[in-house]
């Protein structure tokens, strides 16, 4: 009788765990799949030959004390971003990328996603490129609808806190579906020897 019982309680557990598992599963569905594409495609960015991150550049020298100020190549970056990419694009900086061992130094803007390389010691432009990642990256984190929305990173914790849940829950309940049978197999086995 009790081992009845407990076959019935595993039974109902294992139904209860489906249940969750499907019910996440179809009310999650897109957010799922635009995270598997998108960080799917970020692992690859840096093998894209450039579509997705502009490679790094060599520039003259690795010695920072070669380099030119800061703050000039950053007013060098300003100047070819509006004379030759575009004069109305915001030369708000999201962040400034220096890459010593190359030799060169990455000006990332916040409002698009226009990077900017130098050689560090000349300031001679190394490349122009697009940072589709970084698009990625926010479509990816859920980081976009905050930029558009302007709720100031209050979008992103709430999404990545909900799919970090599901998927701790998915995989909860996925091992679950998967040994739960099993364990349903050996109880009935077992009454099965008992019995006889």
């Amino acid at each position: 009788m009790y081992r009845m019982d407990k076959r019935k309680a595993q039974a109902k557990t294992l139904r209860v765990f489906r249940k969750v598992h499907r019910t996440t599963g179809a009310l999650l569905f897109v957010f799922f799949f635009f995270i598997s594409v998108s960080g799917l495609i970020l692992g690859w960015k840096k093998n894209s030959n450039g579509k997705l991150l502009p490679k790094t550049q060599q520039g003259t020298t690795s010695n920072l004390k070669d380099w030119l100020p800061v703050d000039s190549l950053h007013t060098i970056a300003i100047g070819v971003l509006h004379n030759n990419v575009s004069p109305g694009l915001s030369p708000e900086l999201d962040r400034i990328d220096i890459r010593k061992e190359k030799g060169s130094v990455k000006f990332v803007f916040v409002d698009h996603y226009t990077e900017i390389q130098l050689d560090g010691a000349t300031g001679k432009v190394l490349s122009i490129g697009q940072r589709r990642s970084d698009f990625l990256e926010k479509v990816h984190d859920g980081s976009i609808l905050d930029r558009h929305l302007g709720t100031d990173g209050v979008i992103k914790l709430v999404y990545t806190s909900v799919m970090g849940i599901s998927l701790l829950l998915f995989t909860i309940t996925g091992f679950w579906l998967w040994h739960g049978p099993k364990r349903m197999r050996k109880t009935a086995k077992r009454s099965v020897q008992v019995m006889s």
